[in-house]
């Protein structure tokens, strides 16, 4: 049993270890944020697809699910666009620490579709993160667009999430990922139609770019979300949430390793970084407590 769960902690690792080299495929692929996320996300449905029909799943859905995986896919297509594109103008570093933002966002969000009121400590956070930022902000100007992407980019990952934790009660995860993915890349293609871009040029991608766009639609999103269900049934949401927030600091580590001094950034960025993280951490520490506690009333009722 102990070697079970040593072996799944192992896998969460490499799992994580693979979203932070994402957002390193991000930078190296050449071609725009538009047409790489339209790329990933027609790739990722045909190696769904591919897994669907090896493991005899079905595909079959009800009529009012559609239009909620519509407005969920569209959602996701925006959040990778305005992701890479903060990589493009930036670099992977401040496009993953500002991206840490998101837990802060899902705490505003929840609230509204789960309809409990906001915590104290929530804004408390809140605001500890956007001092972070602003350190970050006021030290490293020349990222300000990149900031602003991903901030936005962050603002809708946090907003899918929260949706995505009411889907997944009525509807099995792979479906859910399966149909957002496919309306993602209809929502794009339609605008791609509609700004004349596809042409023979659009397809004409370096070696390099489509072996890397192969990677991140396969390992990158179709295998990783797989294999985080499957992890998800072994590990406790503490040990997950523990081991997702080191995505960042992975990926920053790799960035360095690979670009070298286009990573390098000022010794207060890595300040305003520390405490962005820091915050991410204690928010997801308090909130499993409390979730553990309030486990502990239930059953002692």
């Amino acid at each position: 049993m102990q070697e079970s769960k040593l072996k799944h902690y192992l896998l969460l690792h490499f799992i994580v270890f693979i979203w932070g080299f994402t957002a390193i495929l991000g930078a190296l692929i050449t071609i725009n944020a538009v047409p790489l996320v339209w790329f990933r996300m027609l790739l990722a449905v045909i190696f769904i697809a591919i897994y669907f029909i090896v493991k005899k799943k079905s595909f079959k859905i009800e009529k009012k699910a559609i239009l909620k995986f519509v407005i969920s896919g569209l959602i996701i297509a925006l959040h990778w666009i305005t992701f890479f594109k903060a990589i493009k103008v930036s670099n992977v570093s401040v496009a993953l620490v500002t991206m840490s933002t998101g837990a802060f966002f899902t705490s505003l969000i929840e609230p509204v579709f789960f309809k409990r009121r906001i915590k104290a400590i929530e804004i408390l956070l809140g605001l500890l993160v956007i001092f972070g930022l602003y350190i970050i902000f006021n030290f490293e100007s020349k990222y300000t667009l990149g900031i602003i992407y991903a901030l936005i980019s962050s603002f809708l990952s946090a907003l899918f999430s929260v949706l995505n934790g009411l889907f997944v009660k009525k509807y099995e995860a792979d479906l859910i990922s399966f149909y957002q993915l496919l309306f993602g890349v209809l929502g794009v293609t339609v605008f791609l139609i509609f700004t004349n871009q596809f042409s023979l040029e659009f397809f004409s991608l370096p070696l390099s770019d489509w072996f890397y766009l192969l990677l991140l639609s396969s390992i990158c999103t179709a295998y990783a979300f797989i294999a985080s269900v499957h992890v998800m049934k072994y590990l406790t949401p503490y040990t997950v949430m523990l081991t997702i927030n080191l995505e960042p600091v992975y990926a920053i580590i790799l960035a360095l390793i690979i670009f070298g001094e286009k990573e390098q950034m000022n010794i207060e960025f890595y300040y305003g970084a520390a405490i962005v993280l820091f915050v991410v951490l204690l928010n997801g520490l308090l909130k499993n407590k409390r979730a553990i506690e309030k486990k502990i009333r239930t059953k002692n009722k």
